[in-house]
């Protein structure tokens, strides 16, 4: 699969609101894209590095502090980018197996 694609789908379901990576986890698997939360965590990390991510930290009443995340302007700029390759690729794709 073209690189950008799990990146794509964080980020889209970020830009919704302020997640949680548990959030995130939940939605990928309503969707029926299984992915493990070792590929996440280092992912976001990696966005987060890159200035996609912002997150803070906010204390729970059921266990450790909890990271949540949220689009920087330059995540917005990333998502939007994202959107008109996947776009490009899937009509492509869709050009060759019609």
């Amino acid at each position: 699969m073209r690189k950008g694609v799990l990146e794509l789908c964080i980020l889209s379901i970020i830009s919704d609101k302020e997640v949680y990576t548990s959030d995130i986890l939940s939605a990928m698997k309503k969707a029926e894209l299984l992915v493990v939360e070792g590929t996440i965590y280092p992912l976001l990390t990696r966005l987060k590095n890159e200035g996609i991510l912002t997150y803070r930290w906010e204390e729970s009443s059921s266990g450790p502090p909890r990271k949540y995340f949220s689009l920087t302007d330059s995540g917005k700029e990333t998502l939007i980018q994202l959107k008109e390759s996947w776009k490009s690729l899937t009509k492509s794709v869709q050009q060759i197996i019609k």
